[in-house]
């Protein structure tokens, strides 16, 4: 005996819609992840174009919009130390489509020098570093040093009378002249700009005497004479630039400095993502014209995990902590 004719059409109802719901809540996460990108990914780059963070970002964009087969834009927004663009980020949706080119001051020292962050490591799903590569200390040619030592010597007999540029309050190569100076003992007037490039400018100018610059920005400044370079801060010399000593052959033992890059995603982002995410950007840094790209900017492709990632963070966070309360640091 069948079912009364109403209770018959419920029941088919009831059925295909409990059906739907189970597939929806069974493929949801992989079919979002499956799905994605299907619209052009925002890469933010919080500082101004030009410097190391802004080559990178380009770099890496380029071959992910072809492996997501969708346009990677990179977005400056500069200002605060990266604070701006890492704002805009972290309160992006979590869907994938806004990503973090960070520099690694940005999450170890600009905790310890901005009273009023505005983010904190917690605002982000960390995906892999990106780029690694070593700085370099350079002056302007009206500085006499030729070496380390000499620089040592120069800077100490004139305190507080030598400016370095740096991209900005908090960035890596702020922190970089602020631990030279805290190395060597010697005393530097920091004079922030919003970029590496416009520090740069000055110090060709003159206006600053030293930085202490990314590889990427600072190398085609060196080739046509506009400025000096005293050292690599890398254990080793550095292929791009094999006439430049490292600190230690150049008369400042232990002193290194090493910077890095990072995608972020905003906290939250599901793990099925950041794992495509991942694995796409493993691919991207393995691909030969972006390892040459990189290459030619003085950095290594690196990957790691996003847990090696968060480790690293709170390990040079707490060495960060030391030199700030050394050099009696403050941003706002």
């Amino acid at each position: 005996m069948g079912l009364p004719a109403g209770k018959h059409h419920w029941s088919r109802a009831a059925a295909t819609g409990l059906a739907a719901l189970a597939l929806c809540t069974a493929a949801g996460p992989s079919r979002a992840a499956g799905d994605w990108p299907d619209r052009p990914v925002r890469m933010i780059v919080p500082f101004a174009a030009g410097g190391a963070t802004d080559v990178i970002a380009r770099a890496l964009s380029q071959r992910l919009g072809t492996l997501w087969n969708q346009p990677v834009v990179v977005e400056n927004r500069s200002g605060a130390g990266g604070m701006v663009g890492a704002e805009i980020v972290a309160k992006s949706p979590a869907d994938g489509y806004t990503l973090l080119m960070a520099s690694g001051s940005m999450f170890t020292v600009n905790p310890h020098i901005y009273k009023n962050l505005s983010y904190r490591a917690k605002d982000f799903s960390m995906i892999t570093k990106v780029a690694t590569g070593p700085m370099v200390v350079v002056v302007n040619p009206s500085v006499p040093a030729r070496n380390m030592a000499e620089l040592i010597a120069y800077a100490k007999t004139r305190p507080n009378q030598l400016n370095f540029g740096s991209a900005g309050i908090g960035s890596q190569v702020h922190m970089a002249g602020e631990a030279l100076a805290d190395k060597a003992g010697i005393e530097l007037v920091h004079v922030p700009y919003k970029g590496e490039a416009l520090a740069y400018a000055d110090l060709m100018a003159g206006h600053v005497q030293l930085a202490v610059g990314n590889i990427a920005g600072v190398t085609p400044l060196i080739a046509n004479g506009k400025v000096r370079a005293l050292a690599v801060t890398s254990q080793q010399r550095s292929p791009m630039l094999p006439d430049v000593p490292t600190s230690s052959e150049s008369g400042m033992p232990g002193f290194e400095m090493v910077g890095w890059f990072a995608l972020m995603a905003p906290a939250g982002t599901s793990p099925q993502l950041i794992t495509r995410m991942h694995r796409d950007i493993a691919l991207a840094l393995a691909d030969e014209s972006t390892k040459a790209v990189l290459s030619a900017q003085g950095m290594n492709a690196t990957v790691t995990t996003s847990a090696q990632l968060s480790e690293a963070i709170s390990a040079e966070s707490e060495t960060w902590s030391k030199v700030v309360a050394r050099r009696h640091l403050q941003a706002n």
